[in-house]
């Protein structure tokens, strides 16, 4: 991730006051139900009762029993909040907006909107959420030798904008304390690597003004020009900032991730990224981060970079990172995956950088002033990515191969299932597989259970696999389910 990506901050300041008063004005936060789905190889992929919570910038937050705002334009009323306890008893916090936010969410689909439109004009929302448990907790990952599938739909999403979707080593309980009793549950706690100076720190006033550094996975920063995943690990003081991405542009590959491309960004698609340790095992050290895609019943290997790699690997890190030896690497990053992670997602843009890290230059094909938010406002006002059926667990667990099988040198481990029906029995009968070699098309014309069935312009499989119907999310995604 880019330092840039501070700058959701300066948007958010002129839009909401980017801090929060410590004790919540409704013991209800009105967060959206999200479902995801937990899977095992032995038990298979089981319903979760989660949903997103809105960071926690995007609340009003005022005095007790009045109107008064407890913030300004530069921090907090000084007056009001001298310090966390007296902020605490003066001032309260509402529950958020989402639609204000640009925020919707239906079963397992999540849609993220850059700007909202009130009274015919659009303003900038740019919002930030977090996975949360039904305990009131952050969903912990636990991802260290397991897997993350979701799938992804950012053809909207021109030069210049960043739909993310990533894992930050947060509070599980977003700090909370006697004087942030809310928590997580009102999106407290943020952290990332590139160790954000904010108005309160884990939930508390942060009167030192210091940073938050903690470790961050970005499992994909992107829009429908370009891309890249990256880990960020952390030492007790500081971040590895750059990390050491992978991004297919930057590696001479201008067509694999693209509008039409390898893999075509003008229409959803699935993503499942592996996180393999040396024995195989949930408690090993971090050797490799794998990375593979599904879209129109193909799987599709990771790009292959010019040296060789299509994963990112120790060597690959230090080959291209000249921090990723002091931060440990993917030593540092996996023992963050086996603690346990928060899941965020994020949609923003750059009025500084306008993005260019990103898709500009060597890496992506936008121009130095595409990305300028300027321009999206202009063109492309309604942009938005969807992320929807987030799946995560055992290695092999959170997908179906659909038949075909990955170009990739190095392999993607998945679970295939067949089911024989007779007139008296069911049988279902599961192997572990590695796939290997070349993309190709799965036979028929019919989807896996959680893959995509229609849609607006969807052009793949409209029929599902046996036991699964075709189910509307939105009207730009329908699932097998």
């Amino acid at each position: 991730m880019s330092s840039t990506r501070m700058s959701i901050a300066a948007v958010g300041l002129a839009l909401l006051p980017l801090i929060q008063a410590q004790q919540p004005a409704t013991s209800d936060p009105g967060n959206l139900p999200l479902t995801t789905w937990k899977c095992s190889t032995a038990g298979g992929c089981v319903a979760q009762d989660t949903s997103v919570v809105l960071d926690w910038g995007y609340r009003w937050i005022h005095t007790v029993g009045g109107d008064q705002s407890c913030t300004t334009s530069s921090g907090v009323n000084t007056t009001l909040c001298p310090d966390e306890a007296t902020c605490a008893k003066n001032c309260v916090i509402e529950a958020a907006n989402y639609t204000s936010a640009g925020v919707t969410a239906s079963g397992g689909t999540l849609t993220l909107n850059q700007y909202v439109q009130s009274n015919g004009a659009y303003s900038n929302a740019s919002p930030r959420l977090y996975l949360l448990g039904s305990d009131g907790d952050y969903v912990m990952m636990q991802l260290l030798g397991g897997e993350l599938s979701f799938d992804v739909d950012m053809s909207t999403l021109p030069c210049g904008e960043n739909g993310a979707l990533y894992l930050s080593e947060m509070s599980a309980t977003g700090g909370r304390n006697e004087y942030n009793t809310g928590g997580a549950k009102y999106g407290s706690g943020y952290c990332d690597a590139q160790c954000p100076v904010q108005t309160w720190k884990n939930g508390t006033l942060n009167t030192s003004n210091q940073g938050y550094c903690c470790n961050e996975m970005d499992i994909l920063e992107a829009n429908s020009m370009a891309n890249s995943y990256t880990p960020h690990p952390c030492s007790a003081t500081d971040c590895d900032k750059g990390g050491c991405g992978f991004n297919p542009y930057a590696q001479g590959l201008p067509n694999y991730w693209a509008p039409g491309g390898t893999v075509d960004t003008s229409k959803p698609f699935t993503i499942t990224t592996q996180f393999i340790t040396n024995d195989g095992t949930k408690t090993g050290t971090l050797t490799e981060i794998r990375r593979q895609y599904i879209q129109n019943g193909k799987v599709i290997a990771n790009a292959k970079s010019s040296s060789g790699l299509d994963s990112i690997t120790q060597s690959w890190c230090e080959s291209s990172d000249s921090s990723a030896a002091t931060f440990g690497g993917l030593t540092t990053m996996g023992q963050a995956l086996g603690r346990g992670m928060v899941l965020i997602f994020s949609i923003w843009n750059d009025n500084s950088g306008f993005m260019n890290w990103l898709d500009s230059g060597s890496s992506g094909p936008c121009s130095s002033t595409a990305g300028n938010p300027a321009n999206i406002l202009a063109q492309n006002p309604t942009t938005h990515v969807v992320f929807s059926n987030i799946r995560w667990g055992d290695i092999g667990s959170t997908f179906t191969n659909p038949g075909g099988s990955s170009s990739s040198s190095s392999s993607i481990t998945s679970k295939v299932t067949s089911t024989t029906t007779t007139k008296a029995t069911s049988t279902t009968t599961t192997k572990t597989t590695t796939t290997k070699a070349t993309t190709t098309t799965a036979a028929g014309a019919t989807q896996t259970h959680w893959g995509q069935c229609g849609g607006q312009g969807w052009t793949g499989p409209t029929a599902c696999a046996s036991g699964t119907t075709c189910q509307t999310q939105n009207p730009w995604y329908s699932q097998c389910l």
